[in-house]
């Protein structure tokens, strides 16, 4: 039972108010109306007890002040590492442990989190700032190359600016009003049994053309498009939702999902391309692959050892990132998204492929090249007021 409440949340898993982990005071309950009126009941109560601003609070709550420590500790255990191969080899595995314990231990309780996109950009700054004062001065990068790595930095910088402008949130007022209503009562119209009296002809045709593939939110409590989801962490219907990515504290949906597999394409070429220059910088006698195994004499001067250290630390997150934009990739040439095939396993429906690495449903599938061509001209999804500005950090 403990490691169930410690599940992320899944998409479109129904929640009952004593499974919400940001109050400390839970009802087992059944009613939905229920849980409306106990959620309202406690945010008043909190915010009458506060002597805060909404403003100040808003900044609270984006500042997260404990993530600090882990900031600072980083740099601290990247140079502790960089006095021995052995220290480097203990702090470097024990490194992703020690940063997802910390997270558990911190942030656990927030479903939205600056933690993981505040780490990503401080790792990216700071392995430039070594690149820069540590390896160009040595002389054996030239100018076009540091040219070529500020340049992908600065573009993945701001492709994921772009990323975060919006996922793609189904539009409340032309979904709800033109396919069900504004209440929950005339949703029934689009479904099985509806009447076809006194509905416009056009407007009957696309129910119909819709009937079973538009669903009903009961969060949201509007009707949404097909392969629409709705994601708990962000509290909205996204259009085409893949998942929510805690790297970049946004949904991936119809929108955004082409700037989000841009974003980690640029991000893990500019990686591979400075971890590279670093190597063929310390270590001119082998090649890059090689020379992260092997490169003898590294650690006989401390901004080598650091480099090298720096090196590794890089490969471990482009590692990683590469798995993710892997995975992407197969799911667009199956054209199916990570939710949909989170919801197959669980349903039984969707058959393992390439070694697990993709689920194939089967339902959206129209070949390799037409799923590809349908992912790159599929048309984004119209924001609404919930991507606000403010949803850029």
């Amino acid at each position: 039972m403990k490691w169930e409440r410690l599940k992320p949340p899944e998409p479109d898993d129904p929640m009952c108010c004593c499974e919400c982990d940001s109050y400390q005071s839970g009802c087992c309950c059944d009613c939905e109306d229920v849980d409306e009126a106990f959620t309202r009941w406690l945010k008043e109560k909190h915010f009458r007890s506060s002597c805060q601003s909404s403003v100040f609070g808003l900044v609270m709550e984006h500042l997260e002040i404990s993530m600090i420590p882990a900031l600072l500790l980083l740099p601290v255990l990247l140079q502790v590492a960089a006095a021995h191969y052995l220290l480097g080899i203990s702090i470097l595995t024990a490194l992703p442990g020690l940063v997802l314990w910390y997270y558990y231990a911190t942030h656990r309780r927030k479903r939205r989190t600056l933690f993981f996109l505040s780490l990503a950009l401080y790792s990216l700054a700071y392995m430039y700032y070594l690149f820069i004062t540590q390896v160009v001065p040595r002389g054996d990068v030239g100018l076009l190359q540091v040219s070529t790595a500020t340049s992908g930095m600065l573009l993945t910088v701001a492709l994921l600016i772009h990323t975060k402008r919006g996922p793609g949130f189904v539009p409340q007022p032309a979904v709800h009003g033109a396919l069900s209503g504004t209440t929950k009562s005339s949703t029934p119209s689009v479904g099985p049994g509806a009447s076809s009296s006194g509905a416009p002809a056009e407007l009957q045709a696309g129910k119909e053309a819709l009937r079973g593939k538009w669903s009903w939110c009961p969060v949201c409590r509007i009707m949404r498009p097909p392969r629409a989801g709705h994601c708990r962490t962000c509290g909205g219907c996204v259009q085409r939702l893949d998942h929510h990515c805690v790297w970049i504290n946004s949904c991936v949906g119809q929108a955004n999902h082409r700037s989000f597999l841009l974003t980690l394409s640029v991000f893990v070429l500019t990686s591979l391309y400075g971890i590279s220059l670093v190597l063929g910088s310390i270590c001119p006698q082998q090649r890059a692959v090689t020379a992260l195994f092997y490169c003898p004499g590294v650690y006989a001067h401390y901004s080598t050892a650091l480099c090298f250290t720096c090196s590794w630390y890089s490969s471990i997150i482009t590692g990683g990132l590469l798995y993710v934009l892997l995975v992407q990739v197969l799911n667009i040439s199956f054209n199916v998204t990570e939710r949909e095939a989170r919801l197959a396993l669980r349903s039984k429906k969707g058959q393992r492929r390439l070694f697990g690495l993709v689920i194939d449903t089967g339902e959206h599938s129209r070949g390799f090249f037409q799923n590809w061509v349908d992912f790159l001209t599929m048309k984004d999804a119209s924001v609404s007021l919930r991507s606000s500005c403010t949803d850029l950090v």
